[in-house]
């Protein structure tokens, strides 16, 4: 396990660039499967969720190298439709290998998945969509098997609530389903329309992506592809969020601005200043922020991935800030710790009330989760003193060289094995 010494006091400076999207890349490892031959992901991040879903890729029976930010995919002819419990209980996404494992095969075994403790998140949605389209499940000793035995085919899927990881599944089945499926209350990801991007690129036949009705007319068969993986919006967010904490001054370059529209504007309303060009942003906060109210949504919402790092921001602002978690139960893991350095949160339910204090003190905390764990170092950053943030192998799951670049921008933190 591996810890990070955290020393508070400076305000972050200069530029910091990001690369693809995890909740993007994963996606996308997991589309490569549906056509044999050698894919190029461009602008992949090193990150640990893209080995663990490359370990899947492998164990199915495709080769990953990943190699200056450039992920070679060679899918065989022929595959092994299953992904077994001790890879699948470290990373939800891996659920997404239902859908193509199905369209390819027409037969898979995925055991019930893990990564972190956000709640239920139930695979209901996945399942019923799946269905739809002609699939048959049973779940057998905590193993999901799935078949079509009469294929996939088209068909109208309707969503009581946009989820993305639904979405997503029934769309990686429904490109090489028979006629034509519709997905109704889809998810509106920028992830997700960058995956149908790929696979536009591979062949499939894919509209509307990015609203709320997608369209698919099923193909007989898809070609590899290269394609350029979109830009992290969670990790641009969350180092502007470095630079308004800190009241310093953070350029995020090679970002899409667009995709932050909802928490830019927060950050405005919290008193940070706020330039964005084509592909970058730049975002000045104040000594301390002001009080705001916000919930996390499915896109074009607040996004629930950039919570956790709001919240310590609003942990020294002037007044009370209400928030409501809408889309991961047990988000709030993390308030303990933050409480810890002195923030003042209570929570109701889905709700979490913030009475900004004048400053955070360093101590010890823990990192429950990826995004939690961002958001102690942040709230580290503006602490007096020190803090010692452990359990930081969650951090390595969704950012690559996360220490360097904060340090690259004036912060002080030491990385420990």
């Amino acid at each position: 396990m591996s810890e990070f010494v955290v020393t508070g006091g400076s305000a972050l400076a200069g530029t910091v660039s990001v690369l693809g999207a995890k909740n993007a890349v994963l996606k996308q490892q997991v589309a490569a499967l549906l056509a044999p031959g050698k894919h190029l992901l461009e602008n992949v991040p090193h990150i640990v969720d893209v080995e663990l879903m490359g370990r899947v890729l492998e164990y199915v029976g495709a080769e990953c190298v990943l190699d200056s930010h450039t992920l070679t995919i060679d899918v065989p002819e022929e595959i092994t439709p299953e992904a077994p419990l001790d890879l699948v209980r470290q990373m939800r996404a891996s659920i997404l290998v239902l859908g193509p494992l199905l369209a390819r095969s027409g037969t898979v075994r995925v055991a019930l998945p893990g990564g972190d403790d956000l709640g239920a998140r139930p695979v209901d949605m996945h399942i019923e969509g799946l269905r739809q389209l002609g699939a048959d499940f049973e779940l057998r000793h905590g193993v999901l098997e799935g078949s079509a035995p009469d294929g996939l085919r088209g068909a109208e899927v309707a969503f009581d609530f946009p989820s993305v990881g639904a979405t997503e599944n029934v769309l990686l089945a429904a490109v090489l389903a028979k006629g034509e499926t519709i997905i109704d209350n889809a998810a509106r990801e920028p992830e997700l329309e960058d995956l149908a991007a790929y696979l536009n690129a591979m062949g499939a036949q894919i509209t509307g992506a990015g609203t709320s009705t997608i369209r698919i007319l099923g193909v007989e068969q898809l070609q590899p592809a290269t394609h350029r993986v979109v830009p992290d919006r969670v990790e641009a967010g969350t180092y502007a969020i470095a630079g308004a904490i800190t009241a310093g001054e953070v350029t995020v370059a090679d970002c899409v601005p667009d995709h932050l529209r909802m928490e830019l504007r927060k950050l405005q309303e919290a008193g940070c200043g706020v330039e964005a060009g084509e592909d970058w942003v730049r975002v000045s906060g104040p000594k301390r922020p002001a009080a705001l109210n916000f919930a996390t949504l499915p896109y074009p919402g607040f996004a629930t991935d950039l919570h956790p790092q709001m919240v310590a921001l609003l942990a020294t602002a002037e007044g009370t800030s209400v928030i409501t978690e809408n889309v991961y139960e047990s988000r709030f893991k993390y308030i303990g710790e933050l409480s810890r350095m002195g923030a003042d949160i209570s929570t109701d339910w889905q709700h979490a009330v913030i009475r900004g204090v004048p400053y955070l003190s360093g101590c010890p905390v823990v990192a429950p989760d990826i995004r939690a764990g961002a958001s102690l170092v942040l709230a580290a950053l503006r602490a007096e003193g020190y803090s010692t943030i452990s359990e930081t192998h969650h951090i390595d799951r969704g950012y690559e060289g996360f220490v360097e670049k904060l340090n690259a921008l004036g912060a002080d933190i030491q990385a420990r094995p």
